[in-house]
């Protein structure tokens, strides 16, 4: 769409007048897409908020909520817009805005601040801080301070910490910055939002914290219909690593390393959301838990956005008809991921399953719950004693965990395509395939197709489709879903 600016001089990537069309609608594709605020009542909402539409001339259009708040506005009680999936531009996008907010949402700024937001992206403080207010409204401050908002919500709502330590478990300086950002940002004291809930909901389910068993939630992840869950769900079980990850009825679960101890997430697929049942050492991961998972199963994706392109192809036609929905699944290690893939290399998804399973089992940290993948400094000191199979393998997997346990290759959700592809060809025993599967996964590339693939090329075949190169084109922008299609009609 094309690019207006707001009364305020914000750039939007929509022009006004279709935004005003979805709101009028109340369309729920477009929540979490822009956000609509009223200058009147100085409120902010998702698309599809169910209060009277108001006059075009009385409202404006952000791309965040950060952005309406930094503009005086407070979020609506109604429709609860920070409660919708994210855009799916982040993905979508390549450019400094799209990494930096996945930072944000990954908690960095609250764990190193702005300057190492800003050294983790290539950019100085300045660069940063003047790209992001001209592409999005908010400075990096502001973006992280509605993160720390939405997540101080979640846990107001769904747990029985004391307010006090909700304060600090959601990344405020200060219980007084908290009271003042709630009220701000809610226009309601913690203690009003506490209230409310337990009045409509009760009090929550298993959630609890202590220092033996750590902090149990359980979350609902919104996502935008139709969701293909038998496809990611099976596509993640069939990989499921022993004692790492496990899967039944349906669900999945695995370990997770987070920034401040280790947690665990039980997944299950309702009607409309994700039931995420959250197990965490430090509460304050609860933000960077839920950005992992939400990318893990690609819950923000637009799926009516893939399917109007992917469904006009006459060979590809079928196969979109008969799995709606389909997701891209992503990761939520880096590390991990790209250790795994190497393991994956030239053997069957069952043997690389094994062998992480007994990578995992020497080297792993052992939790009262489950397995933690092992550390890259892990792999780097015993991964020969461990590790089966050709020699060429075992070096590549300890040169590449080397790599990663020095700094000389970083594997996040911040980098840029470009630049993570190229260092992880210049590693011995990558190719093209590992490369970009990396890529495709870590980073959420929806136009990565991996046409090396012999499933993929496989599954090309299968529907008559010749010369996948040149075919693809018109998949774009969306060919890694498309592959995820020719993975399954192989």
């Amino acid at each position: 769409m094309t690019a207006v600016a707001t009364p305020a001089g914000q750039a939007l990537w929509r022009d006004a007048e279709s935004c005003y069309r979805a709101v009028a609608s109340r369309d729920a594709r477009f929540d979490g897409q822009f956000i609509v605020a009223v200058k009147t009542t100085g409120i902010y909402c998702r698309p599809s908020c169910p209060a009277l539409t108001p006059k075009a001339a009385n409202v404006r259009f952000y791309p965040t909520s950060a952005a309406a708040q930094s503009s005086g506005f407070r979020a609506c009680r109604r429709c609860l817009p920070d409660a919708v999936p994210g855009s799916p531009e982040w993905n979508l996008r390549a450019d400094l805005a799209a990494r930096a907010m996945r930072l944000i949402a990954d908690g960095v700024v609250e764990r190193e601040g702005v300057p190492g937001l800003a050294h983790r992206l290539g950019y100085s403080e300045r660069q940063l801080g003047r790209v992001l207010t001209a592409e999005l409204g908010a400075g990096p401050l502001a973006l992280a301070r509605a993160h720390r908002a939405h997540s101080a919500r979640l846990l107001i709502e769904l747990s029985e910490l004391p307010l006090a330590d909700v304060a600090f478990a959601a990344g405020f300086a200060s219980v007084r910055q908290f009271n003042d950002t709630i009220r701000e940002v809610f226009a309601r004291t913690p203690s009003q939002l506490r209230a409310s809930a337990t009045a409509s909901r009760g009090r929550p389910d298993d959630a609890h914290a202590d220092e033996t068993t750590g902090t149990r939630l359980s979350l609902r992840l919104p996502y935008r219909q139709p969701f293909d869950h038998n496809g990611i769900f099976g596509f993640l079980a069939a990989r499921a690593v022993p004692g790492v990850e496990w899967a039944s009825d349906g669900g999945y679960g695995r370990t997770l390393r987070l920034p401040h101890g280790p947690g665990s997430i039980a997944l299950t697929p309702q009607d409309g959301h994700i039931r995420c049942e959250l197990h965490l050492a430090d509460v304050r991961d609860l933000g960077s838990a839920v950005a992992r998972t939400r990318r893990l199963l690609d819950l923000d994706a637009d799926p009516e956005a893939v399917q109007r392109v992917l469904a006009a192809d006459a060979a590809l036609a079928p196969a979109v008809a008969a799995a709606p929905g389909i997701r891209v699944p992503g990761a939520v290690d880096g590390p991990e991921l790209l250790l795994r893939a190497i393991l994956g290399q030239q053997v069957s998804v069952a043997a690389a399953r094994t062998a992480a399973g007994r990578l995992a089992e020497a080297l792993g940290e052992q939790l009262p719950w489950g397995t933690l993948f092992p550390t890259p400094e892990a792999v780097t000191d015993r991964g020969r004693e461990v590790l089966r199979g050709p020699k060429r393998r075992i070096e590549a997997i300890c040169a590449a965990a080397e790599a990663l346990a020095t700094g000389a290759v970083e594997v996040h959700v911040g980098r840029d395509a470009d630049q993570l592809r190229a260092e992880l060809l210049a590693l011995p025993g990558i190719g093209p395939w590992t490369a970009d599967y990396v890529v495709m996964r870590v980073l959420g590339a929806p136009d990565l197709l991996l046409t090396d693939d012999l499933v993929v090329r496989k599954g090309a075949a299968a529907l008559g489709i010749a010369d996948l190169t040149e075919h693809s084109q018109a998949w774009r922008p969306w060919r890694s879903y498309a592959g995820m299609y020719l993975w399954r009609s192989a």
